[in-house]
């Protein structure tokens, strides 16, 4: 008998694994334009992809040092 509701508890998932799991069960993609796995040509098409489903990204401030 469990002294919690299913899902608290136990062990988390790695956030590859959630986004892994999501990929083979719900085909849906998670993924970071930053992520060093991608090549040049793959960032650019996550981009382009993401741009046309949710607009354009806001542009990148640069943070200074003072």
């Amino acid at each position: 008998m469990r002294l919690y509701p299913k899902g608290y508890g136990g062990q988390r998932r790695d956030p590859e694994q959630v986004k892994r799991d999501g990929w083979h069960e719900q085909r849906m993609l998670a993924v970071s334009l930053d992520d060093p796995r991608l090549t040049w040509p793959e960032r650019e098409l996550v981009r382009h992809v993401g741009e046309k489903l949710y607009g354009k990204l806001p542009p990148v401030r640069e943070v200074g040092n003072g």
